[in-house]
């Protein structure tokens, strides 16, 4: 047998129909269900509000879709986030243009991502939890020491007016949104570095073997997280007009409830950016219908937090079938 031949494929789960439809179907019985219940809930208003607060849920869980498909987790894409959006308010007070503050938000955001996957590959930490933990704290005391613990307001109007407002009657956020998909569909579909990660999620060993340089992919995946929190960072500055250090408390919970409801896996190799992209509408739609029918915000927690236990319930669940 040839030394070629004796090289393992790397193992690239493949998503089952349940995977790709199941979310579309549940979202579809959601909206459903909340049209019966809600008379207010089909309105055109409360249908563009409800993209308008989703677009930043699926902004920061696109990224964290890019890191659990490696089989990671990034739990500091929260605290990435209220760090980014202080440095922007900063920067913006400070004079600096617009386009090139956010752009060197953006920019911030991938060096902190970055930050972890070098914790991971270079000190070779033992998990990404463990690591983007660690992150996550040294964030959110950055961004409590760099405001001083209180909003900075006073952004640009015109920097509010563009991100924050509307397109062609189409709220800009949910345009950023919707911009970013589409490159982040091709990226995992269409290019060697997409192709990458899947691999690593399925069989890492292998991977290696194959000659797909391991470490560069996964510092990838978590600077690509850390950019997609900086990009959230610009559009909530914009929504809020200013930049407070505890923007993003718990946002990364979202995140990767929209992930794992829109059939990814937190056994790495499984997951799209369309899936992703309705999981971010089920978590959104889903606290818009509570809200529309006077559900105590303490019953909403509970309500969303089962939800994500059942969809990691079912992801185990599936994995046993599979291997069975």
């Amino acid at each position: 047998m040839s030394e070629a031949a004796a090289v393992p494929v790397p193992v690239v789960a493949r998503a089952t129909w349940w995977q790709r439809l199941g979310p579309l179907l549940g979202l579809a019985l959601l909206c459903l269900v909340l049209a019966i219940a809600s008379p207010h809930f089909l309105t055109v208003d409360n249908l563009l509000n409800v993209l308008r607060q989703s677009a930043i849920n699926a902004v920061l869980a696109l990224g964290q879709l890019v890191v659990i498909i490696t089989a990671g987790i990034d739990l500091s894409i929260g605290s990435i986030m209220g760090l980014t959006i202080v440095l922007l308010a900063l920067m913006m007070r400070g004079g600096t243009p617009s386009f090139l503050a956010c752009a060197l938000t953006v920019v911030a955001g991938v060096a902190v991502g970055l930050l972890n996957g070098l914790l991971l590959t270079r000190l070779k930490l033992p998990h990404p939890f463990i690591s983007t933990l660690g992150t996550m704290n040294v964030a959110r005391g950055a961004a409590l020491l760099l405001a001083s613990g209180v909003p900075i307001s006073g952004l640009p109007a015109r920097f509010r007016e563009t991100v924050a407002g509307s397109a062609f009657g189409i709220p800009s956020p949910v345009l950023v949104a919707g911009v970013l998909y589409a490159v982040g569909h091709l990226f995992l579909t269409r290019t060697v570095w997409g192709r990458d990660l899947y691999a690593l999620g399925g069989n890492r060993e292998a991977a290696r073997l194959c000659g797909i340089p391991v470490d560069r992919r996964l510092n990838l995946a978590y600077a690509l997280s850390g950019g997609a929190a900086g990009l959230a960072a610009v559009v909530m500055a914009a929504r809020m007009n200013s930049g407070f250090p505890l923007a993003g408390s718990g946002a990364e919970l979202d995140a990767i409830a929209a992930v794992i409801v829109g059939g990814a896996s937190f056994f790495g190799g499984v997951g799209t950016a369309g899936g992703t992209l309705i999981g971010a509408l089920i978590i959104g739609f889903l606290r818009n219908g509570l809200n529309l029918l006077d559900v105590s915000a303490y019953w909403q927690m509970i309500v969303i937090g089962a939800v994500i236990v059942a969809a990691v319930c079912i992801d185990v669940l599936r994995q046993r079938v599979g291997r069975e």
